[in-house]
């Protein structure tokens, strides 16, 4: 758009909504992507793919859905939820999923990696116990040139299994040998 003396001037707006549990409110341009707002406030974990929402490295969870931010307007997120890679893990410690990609070689050159934790979280927060089928859909988003796809699932199922209660005896094993 240009103002009345013939000079560009870019219109923008405000955005209000929460990144990793933190408000904030930030002023963007109409028509720009979530991605590009999320890298220039220094989101680097969400990473610039294909831009066509292909490949998933630019996954983040909107809401506690998974989404390719290269997808969605920013201003699509007003008042909304985002968690993007680098609130995953709680006060510098690891969330268990993510010490399940490295404990299972998951992680090679890194570059799908946050938004495979991502779309994984996703899972485990809705389906705590998922088959491998259930985690290999939730892992199709992805591209990976490094990992072969296997390493990802079995720290997926991984995490899942450290999750879940452990099942408590109805009497103690004294008892239950007599």
């Amino acid at each position: 758009m240009f103002g009345s003396r013939g000079v560009f001037v870019m219109k923008t707006m405000e955005l209000h909504l929460t990144v990793n549990g933190i408000s904030q409110n930030w002023s963007i341009a109409p028509g720009e992507l979530l991605l590009d707002v999320l890298r220039r406030q220094s989101y680097f974990g969400v990473k610039r793919g294909c831009e066509k929402g292909e490949c998933g490295a630019c996954a983040v969870l909107v809401d506690g859905k998974p989404i390719n931010s290269c997808l969605m307007f920013a201003a699509q997120a007003e008042g909304r939820n985002i968690l993007t890679i680098e609130g995953v893990a709680d006060g510098g410690k690891l969330d268990p999923l993510q010490e399940a990609f490295l404990d299972h070689g998951a992680v090679q050159c890194g570059f799908c990696t946050g938004g495979m934790v991502i779309s994984a979280k996703a899972l485990l927060d809705g389906c705590p116990d998922p088959s491998e089928d259930q985690v290999r859909e939730a892992l199709a988003g992805h591209l990976c040139r490094c990992t072969g796809y296997l390493k990802p699932v079995e720290a997926v199922l991984a995490a899942a299994s450290k999750r879940k209660p452990r099942a408590r005896r109805a009497k103690p094993v004294a008892e239950v040998a007599r």
